[in-house]
């Protein structure tokens, strides 16, 4: 993590301060939250993970770390994760990029914003110092003319686009609003800080992710097909870092944008082939015919398998067309944050894979010092 102090004056918070009392974690069995929980057991911090009973935390297996049971949705056993705690990283959230019904509509409201809202009010009733809430990229502006040129924080969310079929549009709502609970509970005097993420590769992905699953099928040969869309990624080891330092020196209420940086699906693919020691040709399918199979694929699975993971929905087309790029320039002039390497990420999701036996046939994995193909920041001239 870099040690650079702000340039705007703001008095970073000591790093060893956040080896001070309890820091709570939302979200530790997940991608970002295990690396994030990782990351603080290294710099020798007393972490207590708040675990939803029946969920699968077996990346937690291991960890010197408190658990306890708990459920965004039930305020009480909220409050009581909150007893003795400093500091709160709030990480978890429903993720959904497919078509939703009614109920999962519901659900993501539920868990992103009426969750979000009940930890925000009950961390202010129990006086924790700091709270760090994790933004989703999808609750993050852009130009609508040209959605390819770089997102910045001070681009409103538009809340229109892509509303039709409840898809990623209702995730996107949802993280959108939880940034508005969090500003709501800074002007009552929460000390709060939104930690936004792109899509992230890298370790301790257990579940898996949607993309670490497809970096699998991929190794093991199970990907025949892709679209050449992009979008922006970050190392797990950056957004983890990213979570640190908006703790340590964020501006209250204030919102900070991480990437590691920019990769089409076909440059991904063929890194992860090079780390992997495997060559699996694919073909490329036009955009317009695989939208329209997802379409109908998409709205079926979710009418009649309403719990199914869907990987290549109409919502996620629509997210990889746009080939999103960001401006982390804020996070690196306020924070010190360094984005590393997209290959490195991807060498060590791979390298994960294999250890756990989650691929079958990467024979070769390294972790080749390279620059990385594209920067995070990208601002305009």
């Amino acid at each position: 993590m870099a040690t650079s102090s702000p340039s705007d004056g703001t008095p970073p918070l000591p790093a060893a301060d956040l080896a001070k009392g309890t820091i709570l974690v939302t979200g530790a069995s997940g991608h970002v939250g295990n690396n994030l929980v990782r990351r603080l057991l290294e710099e020798g911090c007393a972490v207590r993970a708040l675990v939803q009973p029946g969920a699968n935390d077996r990346g937690l297996e291991g960890l010197d770390i408190e658990r306890t049971p708990g459920d965004l949705r039930d305020l009480d056993s909220l409050r009581r994760a909150l007893d003795g705690v400093t500091r709160v990283f709030h990480v978890a959230a429903k993720i959904s990029t497919a078509t939703s019904n009614p109920a999962e509509q519901r659900e993501l409201y539920a868990i992103n914003v009426l969750g979000t809202r009940d930890l925000l009010r009950a961390s202010l009733d129990a006086g924790v110092e700091r709270v760090v809430l994790t933004g989703s990229f999808s609750a993050t502006g852009f130009d609508l003319d040209d959605p390819s040129q770089p997102s910045a924080e001070g681009l409103p969310f538009y809340p229109f686009r892509y509303a039709q079929g409840g898809g990623p549009m209702a995730y996107a709502h949802t993280k959108a609003l939880a940034e508005h609970q969090a500003l709501v509970f800074a002007a009552e005097g929460l000390d709060v800080v939104i930690a936004t993420s792109c899509g992230c590769i890298g370790p301790h992905d257990y579940l898996p992710s949607r993309m670490g699953g497809t970096l699998c099928d991929y190794i093991d040969g199970r990907q025949r097909a892709y679209v050449d869309g992009g979008f922006s990624w970050i190392r797990a080891r950056d957004i983890a870092d990213g979570h640190l330092l908006a703790m340590a020196r964020g501006r209250s209420g204030q919102k900070y944008v991480f990437a590691t940086g920019f990769l089409t699906l076909g440059e991904l693919f063929r890194t992860a082939g090079e780390v992997a020691g495997v060559d699996h040709p694919l073909v490329e399918l036009p955009f317009e015919f695989v939208n329209r199979v997802a379409k109908v694929y998409s709205g079926t699975l979710a009418r009649f398998f309403p719990k199914a993971s869907q990987r290549l929905t109409p919502g996620s087309l629509a997210v990889l067309r746009m080939r999103r790029r960001v401006d982390s320039s804020k996070a690196q002039r306020e924070l010190g944050f360094e984005p590393t390497e997209l290959r490195t990420a991807i060498a060590e999701a791979v390298e994960f894979f294999a250890r756990e036996g989650m691929v079958r046939r990467a024979s070769a994995v390294s972790v080749p010092r390279q620059t990385a193909p594209e920067p995070a920041t990208n601002p305009s001239p």
